[in-house]
């Protein structure tokens, strides 16, 4: 019985230890990285959401690019 609950205590910190190293990473990534977001409505009709049909499309935003002034023409800009 003295084992079973080591164990679980081993998890359990095994589980926080990553989870803490995780966290930060993920959200440095997302910010500074990139990101995915959905586009919805008819603002980007027709590239985005042809035919507007109800569904919505799933895009990846670069944010590298952004901040290395590496927007040619073409290019899909979002601003928040």
């Amino acid at each position: 019985m003295a084992q079973a609950q080591g164990l679980g205590k081993r998890y359990i910190k095994a589980f926080f230890k990553g989870f803490f190293v995780a966290v930060p990473i993920t959200v440095t990534f997302l910010d500074r990285v990139a990101c995915v977001a959905r586009v919805e409505g008819a603002s980007m009709q027709p590239s985005l959401n042809p035919g507007g049909r109800q569904a919505s499309d799933v895009v990846l935003l670069n944010h590298w690019s952004i901040r290395n002034y590496d927007v040619q023409r073409g290019d899909i800009v979002s601003l928040v």
